[in-house]
């Protein structure tokens, strides 16, 4: 390669990786995997070795990982979190052990695994969790203290501490957890994450940590940052230390030569199918502390520690047969069967194709071999067409409903097909389960294998048939004895009487989830008020968009959605909203955060209030906050608001605001 070329390379392959290390890092929307990625910062460092002329300080090979974002306040590292040059074969690794013993003699690596999560700093004081923080662009860092709180396994106070200690970690999503979340958004037709990683980093880097609670985050703590009242001396003491302290950590293996560090690589590699959490690769670090210190670090990394990145396990198998499943608002989503191939520790046999639009851009046929892989180690994905068979068949996609019969519809600017009919069988049960669901109608002991009894026996055909049914009809289920129906029908009974929000989240509007709901209550006090409005009255609503606007129009000027909601109200179904709006109520334009034990109110109580008093509430504290609601063992919040100069109330003094308006 010439010079001039090597530049156009070079400016090429920094647009590329800067446009992927935004959505990777700041958006957690990858377009292309880790080791993809990965590939191309090797092929810009080799360049610009070979052509220093051409380096720049604004190169992404002089930067770690993202920035820090808005929706936090920034946390200025002490120690720089530093990120791992890669290798990718065991020439590298043995490049790397020459380097490190051209410095320092006698040495030993640990050798663990690389976890695919998001790199944390978490600082303890006096055995006291302070503050949690992301590792932004290595130097600068987001403040993610609370949502951290959410994380259970990492210890908020430790015994026999140190005076202060910084770790270092990486928060993870199991594949469990991962698996649960993926299906409830399927189920709601939200926009899935691609892999757990990036699931991870989405629900840390929520707003409000009540959201990254629900995710059910895992941490492993791998490094010790900063630490005094305590020496150690060795990698491998830190993490005997940071394991007698009660902090998650994960297995390792010392060695004493290279040969053995590729072996125990390959170990870990090919257990990655055993683990319920995602690895991408090994880290290889020099154990003693006084050797680190001897080598230092480059711009960007250590040089006492390499990384070593599998590559993506891609397979090669015959598409069997595509299948349609029919989702709750009516998507028509094929799925692909395979011959059973062994990927990734699993044996896979079936995928997503996504849509109409997919299988014609890939040219799929029926009968042809497709190249598969894991995205994340666990979503098995299809990546393109290997080979076209004289046999092979074009797949047609269906024009009617293979559920119902009814004609289907793709609308422009959109790549799902629909099948429009309310009436639907497949769509029945998955929006008598999400019309159940605990943000929706909320509906005690409803769960998919009592539903899926009562849509088999005929006795519910739409959600208001579960307002007729009588303990009888319940008691004679499978399992179902007359207390668990009776209990069933009281709790029927009770969500009757839930706000008209809740309803309005059960019908399962395209576009309309529960914060649109509560959106549109506020300003509509009433059902009769919402069906008789229209698309340019919805986008008045502070948040709506002409889409969700244009969604509800459509879908109350149905009459079968007319029908519906007037077979609620024979049923005794509440129409009424007592949401108020933001304006109306003492707490207009205020915000709130609440933090320790209320001394007779829980904190849901008292968000409640707040709403209904015209305020909203914050999971964290900044100079936007107006009052801080503290109850006993108040943490950080407190602390952090006192230094903001924030209003601090008690519970009596909250409640005092109110009855004083």
């Amino acid at each position: 390669m010439d010079a001039l070329s090597a530049e156009k390379r070079i400016n090429e392959l920094r647009k590329i990786i800067e446009y992927h290390s935004n959505l990777y890092y700041n958006l957690d929307e990858p377009e292309i995997s880790d080791f993809e990625y990965d590939k191309l910062l090797r092929e810009l460092e080799i360049l610009e070795e070979s052509y220093p002329q051409y380096r720049s300080p604004l190169s992404p090979t002089n930067r770690v990982g993202g920035s820090a974002g808005e929706k936090f306040s920034p946390v200025v590292h002490t120690v720089v979190m530093e990120s791992l040059h890669d290798s990718f074969s065991d020439d590298e690794l043995r490049d790397f052990d020459r380097k490190v013993r051209e410095s320092v003699s006698g040495v030993e690596y640990v050798v663990e695994p690389k976890f695919d999560g998001l790199s944390v700093s978490c600082e303890y004081k006096n055995g006291v969790f302070v503050r949690g923080s992301t590792r932004g662009d290595g130097t600068t860092g987001e403040d993610v203290t609370d949502n951290l709180m959410t994380v259970k396994s990492l210890p908020k106070r430790i015994l026999n501490a140190p005076e202060y200690l910084e770790v270092r970690g990486e928060v993870y999503m199991s594949f469990k957890s991962f698996h649960k979340l993926t299906e409830k958004q399927e189920e709601n037709e939200e926009k899935t994450f691609k892999n757990p990683r990036n699931a991870a980093a989405g629900s840390l880097r929520q707003k409000d940590a009540k959201i990254t609670a629900q995710r059910d985050l895992d941490i492993f703590i791998f490094n010790v940052q900063q630490i005094r009242g305590k020496e150690l001396k060795s990698h491998s003491e830190s993490l005997q230390y940071l394991s007698q302290l009660g902090f998650p950590t994960s297995f390792y293996k010392v060695c004493d030569n290279i040969d053995d560090v590729i072996s125990q690589i390959q170990q870990i590699g090919n257990k990655r199918g055993e683990f319920d959490y995602a690895i991408d690769g090994a880290v290889v670090k020099v154990n003693s502390f006084e050797q680190r210190n001897v080598l230092g670090s480059t711009a960007k990394y250590p040089k006492w520690a390499e990384a070593y990145k599998y590559p993506p396990e891609e397979k090669p198998t015959k598409l069997l047969s595509i299948e349609i499943n029919v989702g709750r608002t009516g998507v028509l989503t094929p799925v692909g069967n395979f011959e059973p191939v062994f990927l990734a520790g699993t044996t896979v046999s079936r995928a997503t194709l996504h849509n109409k639009d997919f299988i014609e851009e890939k040219g799929i046929c029926v009968g042809d071999t497709l190249i598969i892989r894991k995205a994340g180690e666990i979503i098995p994905e299809v990546m393109y067409v290997k080979e076209h068979h004289d046999d092979s068949t074009p797949f047609i996609f269906p024009k009617v409903c293979p559920s119902c019969g009814e004609p289907v519809v793709q609308e422009e600017g959109e790549a799902a097909v629909r099948c429009t009919n309310t009436d639907c069988p497949a769509q029945l049960m998955r929006h008598l389960i999400h019309f159940v669901g605990r943000d929706a109608m909320d509906i005690d002991g409803m769960g998919p294998a009592v539903l899926e009894q009562l849509v088999k026996e005929k006795l519910v055909n739409s959600p208001a048939d579960l307002y007729r049914l009588r303990i009888e009809d319940i008691s004679s289920l499978e399992r179902m004895a007359e207390k668990s129906a009776t209990n069933l029908i009281n709790s029927l009974e009770k969500s009757k009487k839930n706000d008209l929000y809740r309803l309005i989240f059960a019908l399962g509007i395209r576009n309309i989830g529960l914060k649109a709901a509560k959106l549109l209550c506020q300003k509509f006090n009433n059902i009769d008020c919402i069906i008789n409005a229209k698309a340019y009255e919805f986008e008045e609503i502070d948040g709506f968009g002409s889409v969700m606007a244009l969604s509800l129009e459509n879908y109350f000027s149905l009459k079968s959605t007319k029908e519906l909601i007037d077979d609620f109200k024979s049923l005794g179904i509440n129409m009424n909203s007592s949401l108020t709006k933001p304006s109306d109520g003492v707490f207009a334009g205020m915000t709130f955060v609440l933090t320790g034990t209320l001394p007779t109110m829980k904190r849901s109580e008292a968000s409640k209030l707040i709403e209904q008093n015209g305020g909203k509430t914050s999971s964290s504290v900044s100079k936007k906050t107006s009052y801080v609601l503290a109850g006993e063992d108040a943490g950080s919040k407190l602390t952090k608001a006192q230094t903001l100069g924030i209003n601090i109330i008690s519970e009596e003094e909250f409640k005092n605001m109110i009855s004083n308006s």
